[in-house]
């Protein structure tokens, strides 16, 4: 009977009847995206709640509006266009102003030339030119001071039109809500999360491999997963392998572990999976 275990195995060892595949263990890791809001303000509504599953774009809470809808209505009443167009109108008098100015003191000094006006009269006009030049430059400069007045205006028109924009808040991506940190009635400061998502594809495996196994991960390649209740043919693909070892974690229980250091390695998984943060995992790796 012996002898017939033998030669059963070596006929099928080419197929792995001896080698059987080794098995890691690892978890699973999520990048959440933390929703936060980059102005201070109260938590109006909340539109999701824990576990719910959003499309990108969709609403997720918002802030209370009142003094975002006061700032931005006031931005746009001291926002004037009647003041710039009365400032052009002005120039364009000055300008016309200076042109006879400078016509009638032309006309002077050929007059004074041929004798016909006193010197009196030429200096009278020329300085009337002179005054009119002054004026249109006054006034040019006042419109330029305007018109800079007015972008500044405009920007903070445009600014106070982001911020009362802001007050709601949509989701930057797909995924499913993962935690709630704040509620309807609760302060939230700039920066803060209200919430976490998890898009499925900042779902990862984390797991450690010894030295000698070192070799058979490689950047870009598919590793087989499995897990309790898990539906075959889970895949993940390799995205991260550490360049230094580090000490086994005691979180990862062996008992066939025969090394003390062990590189970090990460891997995204495939396609849509039931997966859940801090969930054990096994790690099937070819001989």
């Amino acid at each position: 009977m012996r002898r017939f275990l033998i030669l059963v195995c070596f006929a099928f060892a080419a197929s792995g009847c001896a080698r059987a595949p080794e098995v890691l263990e690892g978890y699973v890791e999520a990048d959440y995206v933390y929703v936060s809001t980059q102005d201070p303000g109260l938590i109006r509504t909340l539109e999701v709640k824990e576990g719910d599953n959003v499309a990108a774009g969709a609403a997720l809470f918002t802030l209370n509006r009142e003094r975002a809808l006061a700032n931005y209505q006031t931005a746009n009443e001291l926002s004037d266009a009647d003041t710039a167009a009365s400032l052009a109108q002005a120039v364009a008098a000055a300008q016309a102003r200076a042109r006879l100015a400078d016509l009638t003191l032309a006309r002077t000094q050929s007059l004074y030339q041929r004798g016909f006006v006193s010197s009196a009269r030429q200096d009278q006009d020329r300085a009337a030119s002179d005054a009119a030049h002054a004026e249109l430059t006054r006034v040019q400069v006042e419109q330029r001071n305007a018109l800079r007045e007015n972008r500044a205006q405009d920007a903070r028109a445009a600014l106070a039109r982001t911020q009362l924009s802001d007050r709601s808040v949509a989701s930057p991506a797909s995924g499913r809500i993962e935690r709630i940190y704040r509620r309807p009635g609760e302060y939230v400061a700039p920066g803060a999360p209200v919430l976490a998502l998890l898009p499925p594809e900042n779902l990862k495996v984390r797991f450690f491999a010894p030295q000698h196994m070192l070799s058979r991960f490689a950047l870009g390649a598919d590793i087989d997963l499995s897990c309790d209740g898990c539906a075959s043919g889970l895949m993940a693909r390799v995205s991260f392998i550490a360049s230094e070892p580090q000490f086994t974690p005691p979180v990862i229980y062996s008992a066939q572990e025969r090394e003390k250091l062990v590189f970090l390695i990460e891997a995204r998984v495939s396609g849509a999976s039931n997966l859940h943060p801090g969930q054990p995992l096994d790690i099937r790796v070819s001989r």
